[in-house]
């Protein structure tokens, strides 16, 4: 049983995982303020709700998108389970061949997803993450990860919205039922869910039309549920994939 930790600049979620079951996974806020203590109680809270004992836990990893918070999750994790945590980068094996201009610069949360999609899914594939930023990452069918697409994220969108946008605030990200919104509420969330999944079906097509092929597309993150329904291609929801990923890379490197 290990512990599972993805470190994002809006969320942090973490997950147990025991061979191929995912036992549980919690969302927290990421608050660079806060201590290895607070974090440890955080994760010791969570433990404890789902009646997970912390000395069962043979290891963890994390992933982490946010640098400065990385030692202070690494200090709870040991703090909890008395053990180092393995931190996704550079040494460490990951199964993927990553086929860019600079290798090291491919975000830990991208290597993740797209080890967790080959585990479980047939490439050519490509992996939406639709988080605090939307990305795409494509795996050809030679397991090579040859890049991708980064756009601002729902939420983000939201937000510049709303700050720019006088006496509007509270807009709700579920699917609408009209593309033609009666109002200008209705109107701004047809633009930023039905907007979003346009997006991703238009690079859906252009990575497509480059790879001369159709790709396996697998979305995941806290927003996917909202997006993938409005969306024109066919995508699979897979809500622990990086933890799934964070698992395969761990077996990887124990």
């Amino acid at each position: 049983m290990i512990l599972a930790i993805d470190v994002g600049n809006t969320n942090i979620v973490i997950g147990c995982m025991e061979k191929e079951k995912v036992l549980f996974t919690e969302r927290l806020s990421t608050d660079t303020v806060k201590t290895s203590l607070e974090y440890a109680i955080l994760f010791r809270v969570a433990l404890d709700l789902h009646g997970i004992d912390p000395k069962g836990v043979e290891g963890s990893i994390i992933s982490s998108v946010v640098p400065p918070i990385t030692p202070v999750i690494r200090t709870a994790l040991r703090k909890i389970c008395g053990k180092k945590a393995m931190v996704l980068g550079p040494g460490i094996r990951t199964g993927l061949n990553i086929r860019i201009d600079e290798p090291s610069t491919v975000g830990a949360d991208l290597v993740a997803g797209a080890a967790g999609a080959l585990a479980k899914y047939q490439p050519p594939l490509v992996v939406i993450d639709m988080g605090t930023a939307t990305t795409l990452s494509v795996v050809d069918r030679d397991r090579n990860y040859i890049g991708g697409s980064i756009m601002p994220g729902l939420r983000l969108n939201l937000s510049a919205l709303v700050t720019k946008t006088s006496m509007l605030s509270g807009i709700s990200l579920d699917v609408p039922k009209h593309a033609i919104g009666r109002n200008t509420v209705e109107a701004m969330r047809s633009g930023l869910v039905y907007g979003h999944a346009a997006m991703i079906d238009g690079l859906l097509d252009r990575m497509e039309e480059e790879m001369g092929e159709k790709l396996t597309a697998i979305a995941t993150g806290g927003l996917s549920p909202s997006v993938v329904p409005a969306c024109r291609h066919e995508i699979i929801v897979d809500k622990t994939l990086l933890l799934t990923g964070l698992q395969v890379i761990y077996e990887k490197n124990v």
